[in-house]
């Protein structure tokens, strides 16, 4: 069986996450949703906000787990059994960076390979840092993220602004 951990901070998840989360559970056996705790960082949700919202979002992807964790990713690769690492791609800056991280998670980790996979064009300028932007001007978030995420972001926005 094949695992691939798709790690991220999902803050909040977006549609070409779950665009990238769709590919790689076709590929792959089982697919965990690894949502990244930075204890450096406050985020914009709550870790199991997060997480909860997440699952409600991936509900209908049988082989699609959901999971939180704090520390290197390649550490909680080892520990799940996970030989991949999934990674998405919209642009060629993502790249640059993206295969920085993915050479330094095989120089600690000598066993995990990175795939990258493509969000579709319609995705390509979808971020988590966008869909917050909007959200906080008052903007139509619901053609960017998941219902669940819509739903629950729109009813909260005041608070989270």
């Amino acid at each position: 069986m094949t695992i691939a951990i798709y790690p991220g901070s999902f803050d909040p998840i977006t549609n070409g996450h779950i665009d990238i989360l769709k590919s790689g559970a076709k590929i792959f056996d089982k697919v965990i949703i690894a949502v990244c705790y930075n204890v450096n960082k406050e985020g914009f949700l709550p870790i199991d906000v997060r997480t909860k919202l997440i699952q409600e979002s991936v509900n209908d992807i049988p082989n699609v787990e959901v999971d939180a964790f704090q520390g290197l990713t390649v550490e909680y690769a080892k520990k799940r059994g996970a030989s991949v690492l999934l990674r998405g791609l919209r642009t060629s800056f993502d790249f640059e960076y993206e295969m920085q991280l993915s050479q330094t998670n095989h120089a600690l980790y000598n066993d995990i390979k990175t795939v990258f996979l493509i969000t579709q064009p319609e995705f390509n300028f979808i971020s988590s840092s966008c869909v917050r932007e909007i959200l906080i001007n008052k903007g139509d978030i619901s053609g960017f993220v998941p219902e669940a995420v819509c739903r629950y972001l729109t009813m909260n926005a005041q608070a989270l602004s």
